[in-house]
C-alpha cells in the first residue's frame, strides 16, 4: 500500500499542514496510531512550553587546564570534565572512545 501526502488541519492555529508519506511511515514504524493534531510550528511551540528543548548548562572547571567552561550535563564527581580544546587533545591521544567509557564529554561552545 503506497502512502500519499495528506492535508490535515492544526487544532491550535487552524492552518492546514501536510502529513507527508514519509511522516506517515515514521508514525507507523513507531506504532503511533493517531495522526498529528498540530502543525510543525505549533508542535515546536508546545514542546518548548513544556520544556522539551531545554538543556541544563553547568559551569565547571576543566580537569586538564583549569579554565572555566560550561557543559550540557551535570557532571558526576568521579569523572573528569574537559573544556573543548582539552577534550580534543584527550580524544586525539586515544582511540576516541575514552569520553564514552569515562562519561566525560566536551564543553558547550
Amino acid at each position: 500500500m503506497a502512502l500519499e501526502d495528506r492535508t490535515l488541519v492544526c487544532r491550535d492555529c487552524g492552518e492546514e499542514f501536510a502529513f507527508t508519506a514519509g511522516e506517515q511511515t515514521f508514525y507507523m514504524e513507531r506504532g503511533l496510531l493517531n495522526d498529528p493534531q498540530r502543525c510543525p510550528v505549533c508542535r515546536a511551540t508546545k514542546r518548548r512550553e513544556r520544556g522539551g528543548d531545554q538543556r541544563t548548562l553547568t559551569t565547571v572547571v576543566c580537569a586538564s587546564c583549569g579554565s572555566q567552561t560550561t557543559v550540557p550535563f551535570v557532571p558526576r564527581l568521579d569523572k573528569p570534565v574537559y573544556c573543548n580544546p582539552c577534550f580534543e587533545k584527550v580524544r586525539s591521544a586515544g582511540s576516541g572512545n575514552e569520553h564514552r567509557e569515562s562519561g566525560t564529554a566536551p564543553a558547550m561552545p
